[in-house]
């Protein structure tokens, strides 16, 4: 059936894999100079209007035939053994995130696979839909330097990036700074050593840093999200190299994430969101709830944020010193999240009136009939904030707001 995609110029290299992941390479493919967003309506129409003959002539012009777009399966190939020359070749083959990469040996991934089943299909990763077998995971762990240790975790985080309600499609090829947070709650975190104490979301720790880079890699690797081509991350952040930790569940005063979410306190899971980087919030005055809530739903509420407008689950990442002052006020964790969502609001004054104008389109249910002092909420529910303790000394916390049109989701290590 004749079909043409529509874009701009600037994402031709999305639409050329688009097409080629369904099977149609030779797709006609209309572009318009980009941008569209923040142009006026005029504008727009006269670009579209450049382009309508081509769109007419892609919708009645059959396309070549579908062509397979089966794996192979995993092949070897050769690769330099010197290992400063299999940097350079790393990043040729677009498998390297230009940090330092191991060589996924045989040796090296049969060590890290075990007496797991190679074959063992994971999940199936946009925007190219990768098949992650447990073969193509353990590689793409061995070039992050993981152990055959870190494998469940990566491979729960890897089941729960793939879930529906994650949206990965979106997650790999938005411009927004946005990458898959792994959050480990249960024993497995002390046993692998997942930092979630002093500096959790830093250096020193190697299990965040091989866990986090790991999921990463594959995500770009067997999902297809090649920087710069599928992941059109405008600006993306540090994160997109590594960002992992655990919930500090020994200093929280309260429930952690995944008994919150059903699971046994002894249960080991892991639980993806699709995260910006941490906004710090800085509040060593505070001796109550009540006064330390205003730094911290002032830092959540900006005009800037992706949740403000799409909504989602955002994070709270609450350092223990300001989660016992919140405690020994008597809140709980739901009273917490009560506080913050009527406190993080931004009025609708606060946006230009072309964003109110776009808002109403993109999410009306959320906007429809609102006016000058309406406050807008972080999130559409108190129970849609995701809270977690986590860091060490200090009056510091974190918001981290996330894509908005994502969900985050809690998988179970097994294994």
């Amino acid at each position: 059936m004749p079909a043409v995609v529509l874009g701009t110029d600037a994402f031709l290299s999305l639409a050329k894999a688009t097409s080629a992941k369904h099977g149609l390479p030779h797709l006609a493919v209309a572009l318009v100079p980009h941008p569209l967003g923040g142009v006026a309506p005029d504008t727009a129409r006269a670009k579209a209007d450049a382009i309508l003959d081509e769109v007419l002539d892609g919708l009645t012009t059959d396309p070549a035939p579908p062509v397979s777009t089966a794996s192979a399966g995993p092949t070897l190939v050769e690769s330099p053994e010197d290992l400063d020359a299999f940097q350079v070749w790393a990043m040729e083959q677009e498998w390297s995130d230009g940090l330092p990469v191991l060589p996924p040996t045989e040796a090296r991934v049969a060590k890290i696979l075990g007496r797991r089943a190679a074959d063992e299909a994971i999940a199936t990763l946009a925007p190219l839909d990768g098949r992650a077998t447990l073969h193509a995971i353990a590689v793409n762990a061995a070039l992050a330097g993981a152990g055959p240790e870190h494998l469940p975790v990566i491979v729960a985080a890897i089941r729960a990036v793939a879930k529906p309600e994650f949206n990965l499609n979106a997650i790999q090829c938005t411009t927004h700074p946005c990458t898959p947070l792994v959050i480990v709650n249960g024993p497995i975190a002390a046993r692998l050593g997942v930092a979630g104490g002093p500096n959790a979301l830093g250096n020193g720790h190697r299990a965040n840093a091989v866990i986090g880079r790991a999921v990463r890699l594959v995500l770009q690797n067997v999902g297809g999200a090649r920087p710069g081509r599928e992941d059109r991350a405008t600006l993306g952040h540090p994160g997109k190299f590594s960002y992992c930790l655990a919930e500090n569940e020994a200093q929280s005063p309260w429930e952690p994430l995944h008994v919150e979410r059903g699971f046994p306190r002894d249960a080991s899971t892991v639980t993806v969101c699709g995260s910006e980087g941490p906004h710090n919030v800085n509040d060593h005055g505070s001796m109550a709830a009540e006064t330390l809530m205003a730094a911290i739903a002032g830092t959540a509420a900006t005009t800037g944020s992706n949740n403000i407008y799409l909504a989602g689950d955002p994070l709270v990442m609450l350092g223990p010193e300001h989660a016992q002052t919140i405690a020994s006020s008597g809140w709980s964790k739901a009273e917490f999240k009560r506080r913050f969502w009527e406190a993080a609001r931004v009025p609708l004054e606060r946006f230009s009136a072309d964003n109110v104008a776009r808002f109403m389109t993109i999410h009306p249910e959320r906007f429809e009939g609102t006016g000058p002092d309406t406050l807008l909420p972080f999130a559409s529910r108190p129970e849609d904030v995701m809270v977690i303790v986590a860091g060490g000394p200090g009056k510091h916390s974190a918001i981290v707001p996330t894509f908005g049109a994502t969900r985050s989701v809690t998988e179970r290590v097994e294994g």
